[in-house]
């Protein structure tokens, strides 16, 4: 079942070791993972990090600015998803992705400022798993499928 959350994707990552973020035009999802992120084929379950703008607008209404790619995500959209259960499937450009869980809040986040893991506590991402391969780009359609 469709549902009417539709949205768009914004800035898309990938971490790589020796350089951290980089972001990207397109990236390419496989079922392990975003392909040449240093995560790849780690943790399907947690291979695909999203994350939306209200985390950045929240961040900065409590007076914390930060550069987009800060939360550690891989796609960035401008619709809110941390509604979603486990299970709710997205379809973004070529790709399908399944919600895995909640994004846990680590230490890193305090890097950028002490404050920011309790300010984010429920909504720094959501993790999910490629369903089915392909490319996303950004500019692509963010359809939400909830059951």
């Amino acid at each position: 079942m469709l549902n009417n959350d539709i949205g768009q994707v914004e800035e898309l990552f990938v971490s790589i070791k020796s350089v951290g973020k980089e972001n990207r035009e397109e990236i390419t999802l496989a079922s392990d993972g975003v392909v040449d992120d240093k995560f790849f084929a780690k943790e399907i379950q947690r291979s695909v990090l999203i994350a939306s703008l209200d985390s950045y607008l929240l961040a900065k209404s409590n007076g914390i600015s930060m550069k987009y790619g800060s939360l550690g995500e891989n796609i960035l959209i401008n619709i809110n998803p941390y509604h979603l259960n486990t299970g709710d499937k997205l379809i973004i450009g070529d790709v399908e992705l399944e919600i895995t869980q909640n994004c846990t809040i680590c230490n890193s986040l305090a890097k950028v400022d002490v404050k920011l893991p309790s300010i984010l506590k429920s909504d720094r991402g959501i993790f999910a798993k490629t369903l089915k391969s392909g490319k996303i780009r950004k500019g692509d359609t963010v359809n939400i499928l909830k059951y």
